[in-house]
């Protein structure tokens, strides 16, 4: 059965909500107070096309985040299908772009939380980010678990745990990533 193509007005519909609901979520400072209301004002279209669309709140977050992270799971895909770099820097960059992809999306991502979403394994990215980390630490030398350690290395950069340090705990993004780069090398060993 052939796939149906979407209108070229739903099309613009779509990228319109998530553009919009992406400016919403960023520019506020709470942003689990950004209705569907907001959303469809600030995208020029009816709240029932967001429903209809997305089907609720938890959808729409899910839908932008997924748009987000398309472009970076393509290029870390690239990154790997290139094997330039070792295995242990490949685990590396992994564990940085995805530290990066939060820092700068934490308010999506603490939106997310509030509207159901808190779970990371239940998120479908969360299986791509795991298997792709313990693909590469499968040839790190001393791994010995590596779906284990795949899943001790995400939790370390839980977007809720990144929200807290440079949020609450006011740490800059770049000792953030400096701290994550010396926990995966004791984690990893000395290699």
């Amino acid at each position: 059965m052939a796939q149906r193509t979407e209108r070229a007005d739903a099309l613009r519909n779509r990228e319109a909500v998530l553009a919009a609901a992406d400016a919403l979520f960023a520019q506020s400072s709470s942003p689990h107070s950004v209705s569907m209301d907001d959303i469809a004002e600030a995208a020029g279209v009816g709240k029932g096309t967001l429903f209809r669309r997305f089907g609720d709140r938890a959808g729409l977050i899910s839908a932008l985040i997924a748009s987000r992270l398309e472009p970076l799971q393509q290029a870390a895909q690239e990154a790997q299908d290139a094997d330039r770099s070792s295995p242990r820097q490949r685990v590396m960059d992994l564990l940085d772009a995805s530290l990066r992809f939060k820092i700068e999306n934490r308010h999506l991502m603490s939106a997310a939380e509030h509207a159901g979403l808190s779970s990371p394994y239940q998120a479908g990215h969360y299986g791509w980010w795991h298997e792709t980390l313990r693909l590469a630490l499968d040839h790190v030398p001393g791994v010995h678990d590596a779906d284990f350690t795949a899943h001790a290395l995400l939790a370390a950069i839980r977007a809720d745990l990144v929200a807290h340090l440079i949020d609450d705990q006011e740490m800059a993004p770049e000792d953030l990533r400096a701290s994550l780069a010396a926990y995966i090398d004791n984690v990893l060993g000395t290699g």
